[in-house]
């Protein structure tokens, strides 16, 4: 889970405002990548100079709008910003292309979740298997506390039968040192993991226990991901469904 210590660890709420002028720069080739150290130097001081707080990781050339950069801030979201560092830019950029209208951050961020998900320890998870060989797998993003994370959890039987697999990963919305991550913690930390989980999700109690546990490196990996509520759920390519959707939805879905 080393990876994810050099990626966003949560989002912020940011103005929006349009790009303007642009310095000209030397530019250089790091693999596909285009770096533009003089447009890296001023956009990074120009943060520095009014809001100190924020750290800036990566700075590459946009490869889709020429004159903007792509900005990845710890802490916070991905911007599009000017060579000079004045202006920037919030939102998703969408691509018009013959597969139809696609987010551009979400093509980019789908093979990225599929890596940092193939990092995850099944040891780690709490998985509801099928009985038979799975046919697909679907990753939960889950809080005991969420009416809709409950509802899907009562049909984990139906995609259970129909040979989906469905690993849980701890996202606790109030955060870490909440009674909903005492509650998650004592579920991973019990001998029984998914009979705690099968409880939990139906309004019941589990005997509370600590133990290392794995929530806060998931909590962090949900936010890199793109989190920002309950269920979140990523199927096997790295797509990310935000929000419920019945099994019968989800099942054509995750099937490989």
């Amino acid at each position: 889970m080393n990876i994810l210590k050099k990626h966003i660890a949560g989002r912020a709420l940011w103005a929006i405002v349009l790009a303007g002028l642009m310095l000209p720069a030397m530019q250089v080739n790091a693999g596909s990548v285009v770096v533009d150290k003089a447009a890296e130097a001023a956009i990074k001081a120009s943060f520095k100079a009014t809001r100190p707080d924020i750290v800036i990781s990566k700075v590459v050339a946009s490869e889709e709008l020429p004159g903007l950069y792509l900005v990845t801030m710890q802490n916070g979201p991905v911007v599009y910003a000017s060579a000079n560092g004045k202006y920037f830019i919030v939102g998703d950029m969408f691509e018009i292309s013959a597969a139809g209208i696609e987010s551009v951050a979400e093509k980019k961020l789908a093979p990225q979740r599929k890596e940092w998900l193939s990092e995850v320890k099944r040891e780690d998870m709490i998985i509801f298997s099928p009985k038979g060989e799975a046919k697909g797998a679907i990753y939960v993003f889950t809080d005991v506390d969420c009416g809709f994370c409950q509802k899907l959890h009562q049909e984990v039987p139906q995609l259970n039968a129909a040979g989906i697999e469905v690993r849980y990963l701890a996202y606790p919305r109030a955060g870490l040192g909440t009674p909903t991550y005492d509650k998650m913690a004592s579920a991973w930390c019990a001998d029984d993991r998914n009979a705690a989980m099968d409880a939990l999700k139906s309004g019941g109690f589990v005997t509370p226990k600590k133990c290392d546990n794995p929530i806060a490196a998931q909590y962090q990996l949900g936010a890199a991901m793109g989190v920002t509520g309950t269920p979140a759920i990523v199927l096997e390519n790295g797509s990310l469904i935000p929000g419920y959707k019945p099994a019968a939805q989800l099942i054509p879905m995750a099937l490989r």
